[in-house]
Formats: structure tokens, sequence, C-alpha cells
């Protein structure tokens, strides 16, 4: 029989003896307060192509029509007050009707001028995700917009096209970003969002004599994950915009539409919370740890899906690949 005291003393030794795991392993320091802080910032950079019909109507104005050249406007209350330029400024002239010459009133009809431009946007957006469903941010869009020939609504046969001052110009937005996501499908994600603020028209345009007002664009953004940082994406949308012209020998001003429809192509890009492992040979696919630093992989690529447990990079054994996936055994 074994005394309680011996097998007391066993116990202690082996106490003794037990190694604490604090000697092989440390506690790992994760990202700091402002890396985390950064990680919640997507980017997104995109382009695309955007349709912009102009249109104005001129009611309270008359078009004259001489036998050569551009249309002008005129002041049905003072007719040899005319004006030209009406798209970016205000020009005035003085008006000679000749015989045979085209008049018409805005009293009899309804009267106005439209032209099927496009545009060429390059965007640029940041914003962060709460819950991961609902995005709030801002963003800014340089658009390249070429403006063609403005076409008359009504009398085509006897009004000669429009043709503007300005013949192409950049417009700058500056805008706030709402959005949610409503749906999803594997790594596929549907988001509706909003984009609201203002807009500055190009250096041509005489800001004295226009009054603007705020944009708003209505988009679905369909993305696909192609890892937790990178994501590509398309994003149809329509765009309501307009100024309008004051011009000052009438007391009135002529309403300019140019709404969008725009379809842009891009990419977004989440700042990893982890920076990228200092060992320039290590080769380790998953988050891992140097010291007491955690660290995240230099081969993995961040256009591929990580699994948190074990990396990616070559989910298929090479044995599983090529011809021999046809075969039941193939070592």
């Amino acid at each position: 029989m074994v005394s309680p005291l011996i097998l007391i003393a066993q116990k202690d030794r082996q106490k003794e003896a037990t190694i604490p795991l604090d000697h092989f392993y440390v506690d790992r320091m994760g990202p700091g307060l402002f890396r985390k802080a950064l990680s919640k910032l997507h980017i997104g950079l995109s382009t695309g192509y955007g349709s912009t019909p102009f249109k104005h109507d001129v009611g309270g104005f008359g078009i004259y029509q001489p036998a050569t050249g551009s249309p002008f406007l005129f002041n049905p209350a003072s007719p040899t007050n005319g004006f030209s330029n009406w798209f970016n400024r205000v020009s005035d002239s003085t008006l000679t009707f000749n015989p045979g010459e085209f008049l018409v009133n805005s009293d009899t009809t309804s009267l106005g001028f439209r032209s099927k431009s496009f545009s060429i946007p390059l965007r640029a957006t940041v914003h962060v995700e709460i819950k991961g469903r609902y995005r709030v941010g801002g963003g800014y869009s340089f658009d390249y917009t070429r403006v063609r020939d403005f076409e008359p609504t009504n009398y085509g046969n006897d009004i000669s096209n429009y043709p503007p001052e300005v013949s192409s110009f950049f417009l700058q937005k500056y805008f706030v970003m709402l959005g949610a996501s409503v749906y999803r499908y594997d790594n596929y994600l549907l988001t509706a969002d909003l984009n609201i603020g203002g807009y500055k028209l190009g250096n041509d345009f005489d800001m004295a004599v226009i009054d603007k007002g705020m944009f708003f664009n209505l988009g679905a953004m369909v993305e696909r994950e192609l890892s937790e940082y990178f994501r590509v994406f398309v994003r149809p949308s329509y765009e309501f915009k307009g100024y309008g012209l004051n011009i000052a020998e009438t007391g009135t001003s002529i309403r300019h539409k140019m709404n969008a429809f725009y379809f842009n192509i891009g990419a977004s890009y989440r700042i990893p919370e982890l920076r990228k492992c200092y060992e320039k040979d290590c080769r380790i696919q998953i988050n891992h740890a140097h010291g007491n630093k955690e660290y995240r992989s230099r081969a993995h690529p961040i256009y591929k899906k990580q699994n948190p447990h074990y990396g990616e990079n070559y989910p298929n054994l090479i044995k599983y690949k090529g011809k021999n996936k046809r075969k039941l055994n193939p070592y």
C-alpha cells in the first residue's frame, strides 16, 4: 500500500516538472487601432460610358432662322433683340429680318432643342460598410463630356441645327454615397445605392448667369468578390441634373436638362488589417506570426479568396489536375 504522503510528493514533483506552454507560445499582437480603422475603408475606381441627352425648351422666346447660318433666339417683346450661345453663356445680337426668312414664336407652338451627347467618366469612391450590408461614403467623378449639335424639336425642315460654342468640356462631380446590399448569391452581391452631390461645369460656362442645383444618381451595383480584399463590379445608373441660364434682358431663364445614363465597370479594394509579411522568402499562405507580431501572407494574392485556416493558392492537388483527373487512382 502506497502512503498518501508519497502520492502527494509525486504530484508535487510532476507540477515542478511541467513546462508551461508560455515558454513555447506567445500572445500575438494584432493590428493597432489605426490599422483596424483603416481596414474598414473600401476604395473603388471605375470608368465606363455615359449617354447624356441634353435638352431645353425656349418657352417665352421666338426662333429666327436666317437664310444661312445658325438660328437665333429673340425676345417677342423686342424682336430685334436676338441671343446666341444660350447653352453656356448669353451673347446679344441685333437682328434684321429679311423677306423669306423663317420666324416662329413659342406662343403658337412648343419650341426647343436637344442633343444626343456622350461622356466618359472616371469615378473614385471611398466608403465603409456597416454590419456587412449598409454603406456610407463619398466620391468624386471627372467626366469628359462631348456635346453634339442641338437639333430642333419642332420645325426640323425650317430651323437649322444649333452648334453650341462648347463642343466638349470636363464635368466635375462630388457626392455623398448611401447604399445597402439587397441580395447575395455565392460570391455575387447586388447593392442599390444613391449618390447626392454638386457638380462643376467647365471653364467655358459663364457661372455668373447660370443657376445649378444638386444632382441625384440612382444605381445598382453587381459585385463579384474575388477575395476578402478585392472585388470587381459593374454599375448601371441613371442621373438627374440640370441648370438654368438667366437672360437678364428678358427677366427669364432657359432650363437645360442634362440627365444621363451611365454604365461603369471597375474594381474596389479594402485595405488589409494586417501588414504584409516582411520575410521575402516566407511562403506561408495563411495569416501567421513572426515572434509576437501577426502578418498576412506574402504568397497569397489579393485577388484570390483566402480561407482563414489554410492557404488556397493551390486548392487542388497536382494528382487531380490535367490528365490525372480522368484516372480513378492517379498514384
